[in-house]
């Protein structure tokens, strides 16, 4: 995307955050994966559909005309056994017990405003547990987190890997892996292979902040992250 390094939207006002949201060129390569090269006309696109993602973030409930993942157009290519106690619920039940962004990111499939509250509040969190917040099934713990600067949570390895399946998801014009919750099927992100980090696995899983409820381990201290 060269030539392409920031692109101004203007928001709404509906929210303090959404009277100008950049979408830097870095915060692409984050959400689409640093070794894919996209033409131009591809990137602009992109860009484009990800200013909408973050303007819906930021104002307020999500509308049934937003922009959304298509899981229909998804190929299943499940990579574990299903997490056991599969958590089924009506639209009407998700929509009482989630929050609206937690709604629109697990129901919906949508993208959270990088580097938001809720990734600034992950950073501070030490030793723990990750659990999907919409079912509370066991995802990740703080011991395969890394900080990628992507501004979402990355970790570099599923903490119980039968409770995450591997999709592919063609949504955004490219070819990607999302992750999602084996017991409720919630959006979690999306997860990018071989772009250098230093971690055991050079694995990088992209996870939505609001996907994720943290439960602090008893009596452990503030983890670092790599």
């Amino acid at each position: 995307m060269a030539g392409i390094s920031e692109m101004g939207v203007q928001g709404s006002g509906r929210h303090p955050l959404s009277k100008e949201i950049k979408v830097t060129g870095e915060a692409w390569r984050c959400m689409v994966g640093r070794n894919d090269a996209f033409d131009m006309k591809s990137g602009l696109f992109l860009l484009l559909s990800s200013a909408l993602l973050a303007m819906q973030a930021g104002c307020g409930p999500p509308k049934p005309t937003q922009v959304s993942m298509n899981r229909s157009s998804m190929d299943t290519n499940n990579t574990a056994e299903p997490a056991a106690g599969k958590v089924t619920k009506t639209d009407e039940e998700w929509r009482k017990t989630l929050t609206p962004e937690q709604y629109h990111v697990l129901r919906q499939a949508g993208t959270e405003l990088a580097f938001g509250h809720a990734y600034e509040e992950f950073k501070k969190q030490g030793v723990g547990t990750y659990v999907c917040a919409g079912c509370g099934a066991e995802l990740f713990t703080s011991k395969e987190k890394f900080d990628s600067h992507c501004g979402w949570p990355s970790f570099y390895d599923p903490a119980k890997a039968t409770n995450v399946i591997l999709r592919e998801d063609r949504s955004l014009g490219s070819v990607r892996t999302e992750v999602i919750c084996a017991r409720c099927g919630g959006h979690l992100g999306h997860v990018f292979k071989g772009e250098g980090f230093d971690t055991p696995t050079d694995t990088r899983y992209c996870i939505n902040s609001v996907s994720l409820k943290f439960q602090p381990a008893q009596g452990g201290t503030a983890a670092k992250p790599k």
